[in-house]
């Protein structure tokens, strides 16, 4: 059974070390129409201790809407679960962290483009 991140647990900064070098992460959201759970496998990064998901289609893309809609979700890396918040950024306000993650990403995948998501482990 995967572990799961509760809110008694603090994620160390070896722990985000060691889940940086993996290529992907597992994102479960709330469908926005039926309320299910939805789960894609995605490219990941991570900046100061939170990760960072890259929508290719920017706002038209369906995690991103039900992000809109519900900002709580979970990521799974492994067999490692954790629970999250995620907000959207918004490049008028979150312009240099947009660009450090962009730039993050650009060095682990050759590729940062789209719109950055940051998801927040919940402590």
């Amino acid at each position: 059974m995967p572990s799961v991140y509760s809110p008694d647990t603090v994620m160390s900064s070896a722990l985000f070390e060691n889940l940086a070098g993996e290529q992907v992460l597992h994102l479960t959201t709330v469908g926005r129409v039926t309320g299910r759970s939805r789960e894609i496998e995605i490219w990941f990064i991570l900046c100061r201790e939170n990760f960072y998901l890259f929508s290719e289609h920017g706002e038209a893309t369906g995690w991103v809407k039900n992000i809109r809609r519900s900002p709580d979700v979970s990521v799974r890396i492994g067999d490692r679960g954790i629970r999250a918040v995620a907000r959207v950024l918004d490049y008028r306000t979150d312009r240099q962290l947009w660009d450090e993650v962009q730039a993050i990403a650009n060095r682990k995948y050759g590729w940062g483009d789209g719109l950055p998501v940051e998801i927040t482990p919940i402590a």
